[in-house]
């Protein structure tokens, strides 16, 4: 439990450090620091950061998926993503590439542009938050 409660400091910690100064020019009001629970027993996907004006650019969510079940191949787009396996395992498959083996306390990336799809190829359901930011290239 300390290691989970480590690893929401820490995305906590990333998302605070993200923020980026705000021109007082643009009119925008920046993005403010908060905390948000997660249920450990939840049997339904949520959003987490839903992107401006309560983030720059960051979006993430808490993934819930049962045994068997995937989350449909997508493309990452202009973003980066990162998922952030909690319970389960599983497996991220890129189109075309890698497959990365998915399991707890484990961090995967993918990079912009890039097809990919998260199975879950376990008995247990698969838990982790995924959490994508504009990639500024």
């Amino acid at each position: 439990m300390n290691l989970l409660r480590s690893l929401f400091i820490l995305l906590f910690a990333a998302m605070v450090v993200s923020v980026l100064p705000v021109s007082a020019q643009s009119g925008k009001k920046r993005p403010e620091p908060r905390l948000i629970k997660l249920d450990p027993s939840a049997s339904d996907s949520m959003d987490l950061f839903t992107g401006p004006p309560g983030t720059v650019t960051m979006r993430s969510g808490y993934m819930v998926l049962a045994p068997g079940k995937s989350v449909g191949k997508h493309s990452t787009r202009t973003y980066e993503e990162a998922v952030i396996v909690l319970a389960g395992s599983g497996e991220m498959k890129i189109a075309g590439g890698a497959t990365i083996k998915l399991k707890p306390y484990s961090i995967a990336y993918c990079p912009p542009a890039t097809e990919h799809d998260v199975v879950n190829t376990g008995t247990e359901t698969l838990r982790y938050i995924w959490l994508v930011a504009k990639a500024s290239r």
